[in-house]
């Protein structure tokens, strides 16, 4: 039988992207998945279809930095499936390049209102059918970069930083009623917002991360589906507050 057989997942920023690779991981391992991104998607719900004809799906269109949004999400995942056992904290806020001073207050309330905020209220929308249930999976997605201090990007640094801080925190006060939380910590993956934007991260600053790390190859998503997986299964029952970092050995943490 499949590992998430009868289990039900929200995934945030699942539209496209890494999301929309996780969405189709859990369900390719019987859950059904919920689509929950600004964004339609009925590209990525097409594409699981696809791959997994009797995936059971429901895009849900939220802005997750909505409070009202988020309650309402949970609300048909849980009037459409029955409930709610995993949520994946994928959507990240708009993201700009630039030294510091450079960054307005914008582009600061911008990335921590959907990365931040974002996963706070869903994970806040969650946990009441979760802990009815006395079992859950929260999965909040870090950054590798936590560990670096990469410069040019402060304002996401810091907002991955506080998920996993976040986590932590949450771990604590979920944990006595079976609520697991952790963070996924990937390394640069060529994503398809990472590929669209070459002049950022161009041959030159892919190839100094690859030689970064232990495993001397690029990062692609699909390494980062086990550890998803992992946590979203009952293989992980007994870990939470934790942070995987899964870039290959850049980071030793």
């Amino acid at each position: 039988m499949a590992r998430l057989e009868g289990r039900v997942a929200i995934v945030t920023g699942a539209a496209q992207g890494l999301g929309a690779g996780f969405a189709k991981s859990l369900a390719g391992e019987g859950a059904a998945v919920v689509i929950a991104d600004i964004d339609d998607g009925g590209a990525a719900i097409a594409d699981i279809l696809a791959a997994h004809p009797d995936a059971r799906l429901l895009d849900v269109p939220t802005d997750v930095s909505d409070e009202a949004a988020c309650q309402a999400l949970v609300a048909k995942t849980e009037g459409h499936f029955g409930g709610l056992d995993i949520l994946v904290n994928n959507a990240k806020g708009r993201f700009r390049y630039a030294p510091f001073e450079e960054l307005s207050a914008q582009d600061w309330d911008a990335m921590f209102r959907v990365t931040v905020r974002g996963s706070f209220l869903c994970a806040k929308a969650a946990a009441p059918g979760m802990r009815a249930r006395s079992y859950g999976k929260i999965i909040n997605l870090a950054s590798g970069t936590v560990f670096k201090g990469a410069p040019g990007m402060l304002h996401y640094v810091t907002a991955k930083g506080a998920l996993v801080a976040m986590s932590r925190s949450m771990s604590r006060e979920l944990g006595p009623d079976g609520i697991c939380v952790n963070t996924v910590a990937p390394g640069l993956t060529l994503s398809e917002n990472i590929l669209a934007n070459q002049e950022i991260y161009g041959d030159a600053v892919q190839d100094a991360m690859i030689q970064s790390r232990a495993l001397k190859r690029a990062e692609v998503p699909d390494d980062l589906v086990g550890a998803v997986l992992f946590l979203a299964s009952p293989d992980s029952d007994f870990m939470t507050g934790q942070c995987m970092v899964v870039d290959g050995g850049s980071v030793n943490h």
